[in-house]
Parts: C-alpha cells; sequence; structure tokens
C-alpha cells in the first residue's frame, strides 16, 4: 500500500528508532530487537503507545514469566522493516501496524492469524472487518479512524443532507470556499472517497464474505464516468482547487472563513483552540448513494516466525484486548477505540461519538496488495480532471486501464 493518511498522505516522521525494554515492573533500556526467543516476546510499537503498552507488558511478564521487550520504532518505517526482517528471524514477534498491511504481510508470509476466539464479539464489527484477510483474522485492533464533516456551527447551524445543500449553505455564509478540503497538487484520493463513493464507484467489488475482489476493478464502472464529470464540474465552479493543501484548509477553517471541513478528528484540538464551536456530522451525498469514507483500524499483528506464538497471541488476546489498556491507548492517541466497551466509554464525548458514528457506516480501506497499484495513478488523475487537463471520462477510463495493467504486472 502506499501508506496514505488521512492528514496528509501518511508517512510517517524520521525519527531515530530507539529501543525500551521491561524487566519486571521497570523498562531497562535495550538497544537489540534481534530475533525471538522462547523466554521473549519482543514487540515494535510507536512512541505514543510504548507508555501504554509497558504497564501492560509488566503485568503479563509477571504472570507468565515471559520477558516482553518493547523496541520503540518510526511508524511509517514498520511496513517495509517488518516484511524485511521477519524472514531472516531478525524481526520482532509481535508489532503494531494499519490493518491495510495485512494483503501485503501475508503476501510475504510475515504474518499469522490471531485466534481472538469470543473476544472478537466485543470489538466494533468495522474493525473485525478490517482485520480480516481471505477468511482469517489477522491482528488484535485497537483504534478506529476516519474522516467526516467537521462544521462550524457558528456559521452553519443545522447539519446539510446533501452535497448541494452543503454548498448553498456555505454560499450563505458568504465563504469563498463553501466547503474546505484538502487536495494538493496530487488531489487527495481519501479525503474525495466519501464522495466518490456516493456515485457507487469503489475501487473494487467485494466477495460473498464481505472482503475485497482485486480481480474486479470497479472503480471503472459507470459511476466512475459520472464521479469524474462531478469532479470537472466542481473544478470548473471553484468548489474543488488542488491550490488548497491540508494546512490551507485547517488555516481557512480554524479562522472562520468556511462553515465545513472534511477532515478528521486529529484537526479537532487545534480547532477548539481557535474558538471554533463544532459539530461532527456525516459527509453528505453528491451522487445519490451514501458517501462512505475509508476506516482505517490500527492493531497488533503476530510474526509468522515466532518462537512462541502462544505467549504472543495470550498476550495480544488477554493483555492488549482489554477495556483497561484500549482506553488509555484511546486517551493517549485520540483514535476512536476498536473495542466496544471502550468507545461506549469515550462516546460520552460528542465529538468522538459522531466520529465513530460515521466510521460505522463507512468502508475499511482495501488490504489487498492491488491497493498499492491504485494509488500512483489515482491522485494525479483526479488532480488532472480537477483543473480541465482533458477531458474527464477519458483521464477516467485511461487510469482504469493503467492500475489493471500495473495489477497485471
Amino acid at each position: 500500500m502506499k501508506v496514505t493518511k488521512k492528514r496528509v498522505l501518511l508517512t510517517g516522521a524520521a525519527l531515530t528508532a530507539l529501543a525500551l525494554g521491561l524487566s519486571g515492573c521497570s523498562a531497562s533500556t535495550e538497544s537489540s530487537d534481534a530475533g525471538s526467543s522462547k523466554n521473549t516476546l519482543t514487540v515494535w510499537v510507536d512512541a505514543d503507545r510504548a507508555p501504554v503498552l509497558k504497564e501492560a507488558a509488566a503485568e503479563f511478564e509477571k504472570s507468565s514469566g515471559v520477558h516482553v521487550k518493547l523496541v520503540q520504532k518510526d511508524f511509517g518505517s514498520i511496513l517495509d522493516q517488518f516484511i524485511a526482517q521477519v524472514p531472516s528471524g531478525k524481526g520482532p514477534d509481535i508489532t503494531i501496524g494499519a490493518h491495510d498491511w495485512i494483503g501485503n504481510f501475508v503476501q510475504n508470509g510475515v504474518i499469522q492469524p490471531v485466534e481472538l476466539g469470543d473476544k472478537a464479539a466485543g470489538f466494533e464489527k468495522i474493525a473485525t472487518d478490517a482485520i480480516t484477510y481471505q477468511g482469517k483474522t489477522y491482528a488484535v485492533p485497537y483504534s478506529i479512524e476516519n474522516i467526516a464533516l467537521l462544521r462550524n456551527t457558528a456559521l452553519a447551524p443545522t447539519a446539510p443532507t446533501t452535497y448541494d445543500e452543503m454548498v448553498a449553505m456555505g454560499k450563505a455564509a458568504g465563504s469563498a470556499n463553501p466547503f474546505l478540503v484538502q487536495l494538493g497538487p496530487q488531489a487527495d484520493p481519501y479525503h474525495l472517497y466519501p464522495f466518490q463513493s456516493s456515485f457507487d464507484n469503489p475501487v473494487f467489488g467485494r466477495n460473498a464474505d464481505g472482503s475485497y475482489n482485486a480481480d474486479d476493478l470497479t472503480i471503472g464502472n459507470e459511476g466512475g464516468t459520472k464521479y469524474a464529470n462531478w469532479l470537472a464540474e466542481q473544478g470548473k465552479a471553484g468548489n474543488l482547487n488542488i491550490s488548497i493543501t491540508a494546512d490551507i484548509a485547517k488555516e481557512k477553517f480554524n479562522s472562520g472563513q468556511s462553515p465545513f471541513m472534511i477532515t478528521g478528528p486529529w484537526n479537532v484540538p487545534d480547532a477548539e483552540k481557535a474558538g471554533i464551536k463544532l459539530a461532527v456530522d456525516p459527509i453528505p451525498s453528491a451522487g445519490g448513494a451514501p458517501a462512505q469514507p475509508f476506516v482505517g483500524v490500527q492493531g497488533f499483528f503476530i510474526s509468522s516466525k515466532t518462537a512462541n506464538p502462544l505467549a504472543a497471541n495470550e498476550f495480544l488476546t488477554n493483555y492488549l484486548a482489554t477495556q483497561k489498556v484500549q482506553t488509555a491507548l484511546f486517551e493517549k492517541g485520540g483514535r476512536a477505540p476498536a473495542l466496544k466497551a471502550s468507545f461506549d466509554a469515550a462516546s460520552s464525548n460528542p465529538i468522538v461519538k459522531a466520529f465513530g458514528d460515521v466510521g460505522r457506516n463507512g468502508v475499511p480501506m482495501p488490504s489487498v496488495p492491488a491497493m498499492g497499484k491504485v494509488w500512483q495513478f489515482w491522485g494525479v488523475t483526479e488532480a488532472a480532471i480537477i483543473s480541465g487537463e482533458g477531458d474527464p471520462s477519458t483521464l477516467w477510463t485511461k487510469m482504469t486501464a493503467d492500475i489493471a495493467a500495473a495489477i497485471k504486472g
């Protein structure tokens, strides 16, 4: 996958990898994360999650006698490092990661299924759907993340029910930008996808079990042509503009220059600091079908080369899949919890609840390896259409053909 994200296109900051290990209840620094052993579980984790896992690891070690070594990694580097190191036996027993890495992980043979058992029912369905690949669950999920419509209630007291109504409300508020969505020179398919899905234009078709079928490239269907023409119309009208980057969209919304911004929970704190009175609403449909955002789920995966798979599964399912830990992870990172009990507790915050409600009606980001071939053509094509650089249906058809050829290899 092209690690997209949400705030911009998702790549991690280049941080120096640190090592953090646990012995009993006290931390000790360990500089190596080489191979697993039956008496040690090595866990790759990012800086934000490490403090929460420290306590859970200490409890597990006390109970099981198995030492847990936490190795701090830059999240953006984990995918490639894990795939490179596991086959040689140098990778960790467990790693943190995103659900849309699963296809690449399975294709490279570096993870094994996680036996959730009766714990599966305790998670939000969108989370278990996301971590299921080819009929098997491959992670213990801990967070759910998606975009929604952020609304300045002083400029728009009520939520729009359609795209056209949103634009009309924005213009009635006197805004140069009726709504804001981050694009940039290569557009941003992640942020535009709810509109695309409202034209019945998913990237891939689905199998009977709901999983994505990489052989069914539905992005080229009739809905895609309608969506491409709509993009061109919105570009010509000035409603979509590739000069609006993530930073510009955020600055304009936080200064009260537009009543609406399509974004995720990561932009809520700064909007609140700017004094904006907020509501979070579903993204309105442009094409008539529901506007479904992509949902990203983060979780913990078990290496296929671990020397202690039973201990790894025990640590994940009985120590990290708990309300205490999942709530602590939410409090640290701000992402809606994947565990129902933790989500219900976090939902006392109306912003968290609203994002979660929108996410429940979203669709998991495709985790099939073929998705990596989609990103390289998708955004640049959308940008060209928005900018009026050619016939929209012709550009969309060419994009589809290019993606199909890339997938075929």
